[in-house]
């Protein structure tokens, strides 16, 4: 697609007809006002007349209008790009959140983080600058309408100009567009060398060579390629704009010496001509100025699109009807051969395979899941608590036989602390009745309430080290009172003390609570409190 502009607008039309239309109309007359004063400027230079009043007069009313109507176009479409790219972007974080974990997960946390930012802010800077690409082609249009009635054969030598101009800027401009692609790209780049950066900090610090191959060659490559692919996009827009001066100036340089050799114009009529033509010039630099940005925001608006449209293709569609309350009790969790895959790499190499797995996961059970590195312990984790899709095999809940259309209210029955957890400081989601009768007493279990505070759903504070994280994201856990609770390598980053504490007081007491419970370990001094011991090797479950 050569021209991107319409599907930018339409875009903008749909989503609110009756103010993209009221904007651009208003933009329009902006711009003829502009020409009306210019009509009036030229009329009084020209000659003096004795109604000079009333031309003052029109002359004040022209302006008047155009900035009232330049400054209403503008503030309301402002107003209108603020919400429209609001909107977006609560829709693409909506969006994320209901589409499949696998999914956002391919797609990559950086690309997701610069479409949410980059993008959305490049639209919403190309939607404003909408009024005045519009104003400049009015100006445009109406100072052509004025050459036409003081002269067809300059309106035809303008019109000529204009079209070699635009035909000209538009092929190169089209050469540009890739490179924006590209720029694009690389900044995506240079967004995840910033997130190396700043989540592999302390491994950089500790290790200078790391540290320096990381500057030399990965950072200050991506920088590099990001400032190369942007300099070469101006470059080319660069080229484009001076093709246009050439080709105005051209046309200002055949009025003043070819026409007087082929017409008969007296110099007031070359002044005329000269004056409009300058006049015009800054609107058609103007539209030359406004037209990358414009580029800019509809590359922004396929992203956008690529994006939401991506999450959309195996979105799971919630029924309208409303789902079941989440049980408060588990009767039976079974997995009968369930199966999950990844998809081939970009290498073409096997991708790996968790299954076929059956189990049956009962009320007041405690699990141990036990593996080594790669042998599938946290997909298995995710394909349980329903954040990967099974590929083949059943599982069923209760009973429930569980699909797309059920799966949000399967989730809702786990509480999970992943190895790579995030802790939020608000406890959202949670009754504030729960909050305010048992946060306290789980703080004081957890030995952490001598550092921190629950007031009003929130922690005091989160600024503590990992294992003591880990403590308050089990906090969550517990305040949540699901069914199953699951714990991938919990007890990893605490101390052997509070490991004891972990495994002999507070997973006992969950499953005398009638939880079912499933912990990923490798602490091996403990397998003989659980119930049974899952042995993972490359995805398959073999003995113990």
């Amino acid at each position: 697609m050569n021209i991107r502009l319409p599907g930018f607008v339409s875009f903008l039309f749909q989503r609110s007809r009756s103010v993209m239309a009221a904007m651009v109309c208003v933009g329009v007359l902006s711009g003829l006002c502009s020409a009306g004063v210019l009509a009036l400027i030229n009329r009084v230079l020209q000659q003096r007349h004795d109604q000079e009043s009333l031309l003052a007069l029109g002359f004040v009313a022209v302006v008047a209008g155009k900035l009232a109507t330049q400054i209403i176009s503008q503030l309301t479409l402002t107003r209108f790009a603020q919400d429209t790219t609001l909107d977006l972007s609560l829709t693409l974080c909506k969006k994320i959140l209901q589409s499949p974990y696998r999914r956002t997960e391919t797609y990559g946390h950086a690309n997701i983080l610069v479409t949410l930012t980059d993008d959305v802010s490049m639209l919403a800077w190309s939607i404003q600058c909408l009024p005045q690409l519009a104003m400049n082609a009015a100006i445009v249009l109406g100072c052509g309408v004025y050459l036409l009635w003081l002269s067809w054969p300059t309106f035809l030598l303008v019109v000529t100009a204009t079209l070699l101009g635009a035909w000209g800027y538009h092929w190169l401009h089209t050469r540009a567009f890739s490179t924006i692609h590209s720029s694009r790209e690389a900044r995506a780049q240079l967004f995840r060398h910033f997130r190396s950066l700043t989540e592999g900090i302390k491994e950089l610090t500790l290790h200078r060579q790391r540290r320096t191959e990381f500057i030399d060659q990965e950072l200050h490559g991506a920088a590099d390629l990001y400032r190369r692919t942007s300099i070469d996009a101006a470059r080319q827009y660069a080229i484009a704009e001076a093709w246009s001066h050439f080709a105005f100036y051209s046309m200002i340089g055949i009025i003043l010496f070819v026409f007087p050799l082929m017409f008969p114009l007296s110099t007031e009529s070359l002044i005329g001509y000269v004056v409009v033509l300058l006049y015009m010039m800054s609107p058609i630099w103007g539209i030359i100025g406004i037209l990358p940005t414009v580029e800019r925001g509809q590359v922004a608006f396929e992203n956008i699109q690529r994006l939401g449209v991506s999450l959309d293709k195996s979105s799971e569609s919630l029924p309208s009807a409303v789902l079941p309350v989440a049980a408060t009790r588990l009767d039976s969790l079974t997995l009968e051969s369930v199966t999950f895959q990844y998809a081939t790499d970009s290498h073409g190499n096997d991708p790996f395979a968790l299954g076929p797995i059956s189990l049956t996961l009962c009320p007041g059970e405690l699990s141990f899941v036990i593996g080594g590195n790669g042998s599938g312990k946290s997909t298995f984790v995710k394909l349980l608590s329903g954040l990967y899709v099974p590929h083949a095999g059943e599982v069923s809940l209760n009973g429930t036989v569980i699909a797309d259309a059920n799966r949000d209210w399967y989730r809702e029955h786990f509480s999970v602390v992943f190895s790579d957890f995030y802790l939020f400081e608000k406890l959202l989601g949670i009754e504030e009745e729960r909050i305010r009768t048992s946060a306290a007493g789980y703080l004081s279990s957890l030995q952490l309430d001598h550092k921190v505070k629950v007031k009003e759903g929130r922690f005091s504070t989160i600024d503590l080290s990992q294992g003591q994280r880990k403590r308050l994201a089990l906090l969550t856990a517990y305040l949540e009172d699901r069914p199953v609770y699951v714990f991938d390598e919990w007890a990893a980053d605490q101390d052997p003390q509070y490991k004891d504490v972990f495994y002999m007081k507070l997973l006992p007491e969950l499953r005398a609570r009638g939880k079912s419970v499933v912990v990923i370990t490798h602490d091996d001094r403990y397998f003989h409190l659980g119930d049974r011991v899952i042995k993972l090797e490359n995805g398959k479950v073999v003995p113990s």
